[in-house]
């Protein structure tokens, strides 16, 4: 069974057991439980309910693993023959969870 799940904005594939990496949500404390609403499409087995827009009554259930910070991407700008060069770096901060369940 997997649903596809709105959270903050972007579309998950979720499975039970599964771990997420999403953007920070600074409100989740670590260890805490989230609810998420926001269920789009639900699979069970073959069985697929699509929500228009979501789907009623069904919800996601997950656990706050930790706050994590992710890899560092090299953003690096050249202008040819301009001498013109620029080094920057970027660590995105992610919030971690483990799905529980799905209540469909």
């Amino acid at each position: 069974m997997y649903a596809i799940v709105e959270i903050l904005g972007q579309q998950f594939k979720v499975e039970a057991g599964r771990r997420l990496y999403v953007h920070r949500m600074e409100e989740a404390a670590q260890g805490s439980e989230v609810e998420f609403d926001k269920v789009l499409l639900i699979d069970n087995e073959g069985a697929v309910t699509v929500g228009a827009p979501v789907v009623e009554g069904a919800k996601v259930v997950c656990e706050v693993l930790s706050h994590v910070r992710g890899e560092k991407v090299i953003v690096f700008h050249k202008k040819r023959r301009k001498g013109y060069r620029k080094r920057n770096g970027h660590r995105q901060n992610f919030t971690e969870l483990k799905i529980k369940e799905i209540v469909a």
